[in-house]
């Protein structure tokens, strides 16, 4: 009887088991609002999702909650995926989530995060590259809805505070699909023209009218202009990509108007300051020059200008004096390098120099009399020629033709015996 009864353990592993292999519930998709959050030391969020009827448990662990791009609060509304099981320990059944994103604002935020960081890393929002807005403009392009209080706002602020100042308005789209491509093609237009500075904006908005100016073909379209740019874009709270590439970044329409141009009862005063500060710097000059005048003609030599020539002539002097010092020192070396060359023993005794040569010289004449034919004649030896040439051997010799003897005294003819 008793074994009908189940345990509520084996229960719950029952349902567990039936929530795990339902293939509908291993990855399902949800929205709602956060509430109940609650952040673990160890990194894991325990929350719940609830709409206008329901809620649901769930749990976000740290490897997965890290991979976040925005910090989960109650309240917030997201979009979320994850499986659906159950908790044993307590029978509750719960969505272990795997991902989790902002519900429609949330995606935009991210989209703006990655851009940002994308172009951060390139270099765009770096310092090095923000251009000097001019001080007194001549000309101010404006990029923005030719209607609608953006406009409206800079151009009466501009008219305001220096008249002087002309304004050129490039027509716009600001908000819309169209809007990024509209904006780019009016930042090429402008940088066609003579302009100072340009204020590319518009007025405020949701994060979906502003998304524009957060679209990276604008963002490269302002880092790449030739013209100072202004951002100005929504209220003051609204950051825009291109309030970080912008060369100068507004918090509204108003706010660029008043730091393009300046205020003309700030230039009068700044002139009048200029005036007072000339005036003081030319009064300094010409009283310095003034003293030094004085302390010129008061002088005790211009008083006693003689008093120059007189130190003009002693400086001379001692210049004489040092270089005929120097002169008298050069001669003294030269001299005693003459005396040196003069009492060299070579000079003095010329044969050293030429003695080995001509011991040389004896050597090889000795050597050359050693091979002198007549030296050999001399001890003896003859020479015997027939015809004129020499007899080297007695096959040589014809003997129907005479002999010719050389010795080293002279010659003698030998005939055949009998002729």
């Amino acid at each position: 009887m008793n074994n009908k009864y189940l345990e509520i353990s084996a229960l719950t592993k029952y349902i567990k088991y039936k929530f795990d292999n339902d293939e509908h519930l291993r990855k399902v998709y949800l929205k709602g609002e956060i509430s109940n959050l609650k952040i673990h030391s160890t990194g894991h969020l325990y929350l719940s999702l609830r709409d206008e009827y329901s809620k649901i448990n769930a749990i976000m662990f740290s490897s997965a909650a890290k991979k976040m791009l925005f910090t989960p609060k109650d309240g917030m509304k997201v979009l979320v995926t994850g499986r659906i099981s159950v908790y044993e320990a307590t029978g509750n059944y719960q969505i272990y989530i795997d991902e989790m994103l902002e519900d429609g604002i949330g995606n935009l935020y991210i989209a703006f995060e990655q851009l940002k960081e994308k172009l951060k890393n390139e270099g765009l929002f770096d310092s090095a590259h923000k251009r000097k807005i001019p001080r007194i403009p001549n000309r101010v392009g404006i990029i923005t809805a030719p209607t609608g209080a953006a406009i409206k706002d800079i151009l009466s602020t501009i008219k305001r505070r220096y008249p002087l100042c002309e304004t050129i308005l490039f027509p716009s789209l600001v908000q819309g699909d169209n809007a990024k491509d509209d904006i780019v093609r009016n930042i090429e237009l402008a940088n066609n023209y003579e302009l100072d500075v340009l204020i590319v904006g518009r007025g405020g908005g949701s994060i979906e009218d502003l998304w524009p100016f957060n679209e990276e073909i604008v963002a490269r379209a302002i880092y790449n202009s030739k013209i100072p740019v202004v951002s100005a874009v929504g209220h003051e709270i609204d950051f825009t990509i291109a309030d970080y590439v912008a060369d100068l970044r507004a918090p509204t329409p108003t706010g660029a108007a008043e730091m393009v141009v300046p205020n003309t009862s700030d230039l009068i005063n700044y002139l009048n300051q200029l005036k007072i500060r000339l005036n003081e710097c030319i009064n300094k000059k010409v009283k310095y020059n003034e003293l030094y005048l004085d302390s010129i003609k008061n002088s005790f030599v211009i008083k006693n200008p003689l008093i120059m020539y007189e130190n003009r002539k002693q400086k001379l002097d001692i210049m004489l004096d040092k270089i005929n010092n120097i002169i008298a020192k050069k001669i003294d070396n030269f001299k005693v390098k003459l005396n040196y060359i003069k009492a060299n023993y070579t000079l003095n005794n010329p044969t050293v120099l030429y003695k080995d040569d001509i011991h040389k010289l004896n050597l090889l004449v000795e050597k050359l009399e050693l091979l002198n034919p007549l030296a050999i004649l001399k001890r003896g030896y003859t020479v015997t020629y027939q015809n004129d040439k020499i007899i080297k051997s007695i096959k040589d010799i014809d003997t129907k033709n005479t002999l010719k003897i050389k010795f080293f005294d002279g010659f003698i003819d030998v005939k055949k015996v009998g002729d």
